[in-house]
């Protein structure tokens, strides 16, 4: 039997390996008239222009915009009634918090000469955020790096200190120290950009005094320090005028309708402000100008008859990042109970060379395994094969996709695992369970600085991710029972690979036991195994939520899971003889899989989640839970990689140990298996799970 596994096992690595390198043939899930289509429509240049439109600068914001309507929100609005979006409307909710606005900020240099340093009015990074409204003059003074020591050397009672610190970071300085204002040069990358200049703040509890700071570009900043270093003596004089406003979170949203109203939906998210000042060409009015486009791609083509309308309806959301999608999503929980998946694009826009950068998929974490991702995956590969030249094929680019005034180079491209801080993390919450990806360009080197402006982005790259956007969301939204069965097969075919990697990482762990920890490394990496298997079949099994009752779908889809068993089986086989001989040369017993009492107790609790979780909406069954002691949050956080995801994973389909094997297969970071069950107990106690050991 193990023969005929391993043999199996074999000729499917084999046609996997050389699946990998027959670059004359791409595919898509889409067939190719469907993919010229949206590849046709694209407009990397309308994309470009909404970044220019709406991130060209960063602009003031009046009294009366904060008020009203949002510029950013009214440009949205004008561009869907433009397209011909009929019921496109923008959602208000409230925000009771006054937020900071610049009104005036400048910082002449009276003494030895007159000369302006920092005018809000010429970029409005200069004021930082939060400084309070003064009239002075002063000295200046440098501390360095802005360290206690750095105060505690230099004379700065009353005056005005310049440091290579942040302002935020030296604030409580500047205040236990009695100086008046700061003038900073810090820069995440000076020898990159020396002009750019963070996005910052000045934060203290309420009543607290704050003070003023002014950022300086670190090329003007310099020239500054080595005066002062020199005991030149400077005076300046610092005029800020600020206001606090009252804005509303504001939401534009559209709808494409598809045929069937029962048939679910797929949402697009991208934030359009984070906050009201940092307005970032990439971060994220690229995201939001990229599904704008989507939205006028389908519209077009499906009015036009050149594309079928979707079962499915599509859904938009230009939000503020979290502090928008967190109400939204609160406000509508119906839509979240009918929603199939979200696709959120988060800086999507650079000029993937000139940042050194490579355009990122963030797929979703084991706690919400779904199709989406071997979906999206598909056309990263496609977008990402046949836009570059490769030796073997002389001729060169396959389907060359580039925008007429963008760039001409290859699509570098990366799948990553999850990485959450945007709003897909709130879809991906326990309490909505919406699995939601990212798509991101990273690194990015103008992040949260005066330079994320329009002319970083490229057009190439904003046609091709509208491509890759448009063609994945209109994949899931039409598929059919026949779909679904391509989408399996593609999750199947990945996940093989996948199971492959997991093998090699932990043999690579197993070369290096010690007689001391071969017992317990083997069983974890053994755990990686059967971890990505679980994951890999229920990801598979997600599939038929698009057609439930074909049975044609669930004999595939069973004959597909049944075969990662024997797969994941094979490659646990090769682990067992790796720990023989490793136990052999280290001189120890064969170590034996025989569960210890802890784990034969893990493996009879399964938990199983109850209507409370998601009663409450996102991030509701938090209120629920006990308060907790500071050493249980410390034993929590320090001996389970992941709390958040453990919660996810509780969906009555896994046990204890299998949980650790899901934690333990996504981190770097080994979980405590009595942790994970003390922590199970508390959900219990909270009502948020029951006990089960029988799996769903």
């Amino acid at each position: 039997m193990k023969k005929a596994i391993l043999a199996g096992l074999f000729v499917l690595l084999s046609w996997v390996a050389s699946a990998q390198i027959t670059p004359y043939y791409q595919w898509t899930l889409l067939n190719q008239k469907s993919v010229d289509e949206i590849i046709g429509e694209a407009s990397g240049e309308t994309a470009y222009n909404h970044i220019m439109e709406m991130g060209g600068y960063t602009r003031a914001r009046t009294s009366k915009e904060l008020t009203t309507t949002l510029f950013e929100s009214q440009y949205i609005m004008d561009k869907l009634q433009e397209y011909g979006i009929k019921n496109a409307k923008l959602e208000r909710f409230p925000d009771t918090n006054p937020g900071w606005n610049g009104i005036r900020g400048e910082l002449w240099e009276t003494s030895p000469r007159r000369k302006k340093l920092a005018d809000y009015d010429d970029m409005r990074v200069m004021l930082v955020s939060g400084s309070e409204d003064t009239d002075v003059e002063a000295e200046l003074v440098w501390v360095d790096n802005g360290r206690a020591s750095d105060f505690e050397k230099a004379d700065v009672k009353g005056k005005i200190v310049v440091t290579y610190g942040d302002p935020g970071g030296v604030a409580g300085l500047v205040r236990k120290y009695e100086a008046l204002g700061t003038i900073s040069m810090s820069s995440p990358r000076p020898l990159f950009d020396p002009t750019q200049m963070p996005w910052t703040g000045l934060w203290g509890e309420p009543g607290q005094k704050l003070g003023f700071a002014f950022m300086m570009p670190p090329r003007e900043g310099y020239l500054l320090r080595d005066r002062l270093m020199r005991n030149e003596k400077i005076k300046v004089h610092a005029l800020v005028k600020t206001s606090k406003e009252i804005t509303d979170l504001q939401v534009p949203t559209c709808v494409i309708p598809g045929t069937d109203p029962n048939a679910g939906e797929v949402i697009f998210s991208a934030h359009l402000f984070e906050g009201l000042l940092k307005q970032g060409g990439n971060d994220d009015i690229s995201g939001c100008a990229v599904i704008l486009e989507v939205a006028r791609i389908f519209n077009t083509l499906f009015e036009e008859g050149r594309l079928p309308r979707s079962a499915r309806s599509m859904r938009f959301i230009f939000i503020p990042e979290f502090s928008g999608s967190i109400p939204w999503v609160q406000a509508h929980k119906d839509i979240m109970e009918k929603t199939l998946c979200n696709i959120n694009l988060d800086m999507v826009g650079l000029w993937l060379s000139k940042s050194q950068s490579f355009f990122n998929l963030e797929r979703t974490t084991f706690g919400n395994p779904h199709y989406i991702n071997d979906v999206v995956e598909n056309y990263f590969r496609y977008v990402g094969e046949t836009n570059r030249t490769m030796i073997s094929i002389w001729s060169g680019y396959l389907n060359r996709i580039v925008a007429p005034s963008g760039s001409d180079e290859p699509f570098y491209y990366n799948i990553e695992n999850h990485f959450g801080g945007s709003d897909h993390e709130v879809f991906n919450d326990w309490g909505v369970g919406v699995p939601g990806i990212m798509m991101i360009t990273w690194p990015d080197q103008y992040y949260h600085t005066s330079e994320d402006v329009a002319d970083k982005c490229d057009p190439t790259q904003l046609k091709r991710v509208s491509v890759i956007t448009a063609a994945s969301a209109y994949t899931i939204a039409n598929a059919d029972a026949g779909m679904a069965g391509k989408i399996s097969a593609e999750v199947f075919s990945n996940g093989v690979r996948r199971l492959g990697h997991q093998s090699a990482r932990g043999l690579d762990e197993l070369s290096k036991a010690t007689a001391e920890n071969l017992p317990s490394l083997y069983k974890k990496v053994r755990g990686y195994v059967d971890g990505t298997m679980l994951n890999e079949i229920e990801t598979i099994e997600s599939a038929l939520e698009l057609a439930p009752a074909d049975a044609q779908l669930k004999s595939t889809i069973a004959v597909q899971t049944a075969q990662i068993r024997k797969i994941a089986e094979a490659q646990l086989a090769v682990i067992d003889e790796e720990m023989k001989k490793s136990a052999i040369n280290l001189g120890i017993a064969v170590i034996s899989l025989k569960p210890t009492e802890l784990e034969k107790k893990a493996m009879a609790i399964i938990p199983v989640p109850t209507s409370k979780v998601r009663e409450n909406g996102y991030g509701g069954y938090s209120k629920l839970m006990p308060q907790l002691t500071r050493e249980q949050n410390n034993s929590f956080y320090g001996k389970i990689s992941d709390k958040t995801e453990l919660e996810r994973l509780c969906n009555g389909r896994h046990n204890a140990v299998e949980i650790k094997h899901l934690l333990e297969t996504q981190s770097s970071r080994e979980s405590d298996l009595q942790t994970i069950l003390d922590y199970i107990e508390i959900l219990k106690t909270a009502g948020l799970v029951t006990l089960s050991s029988v799996k769903k």
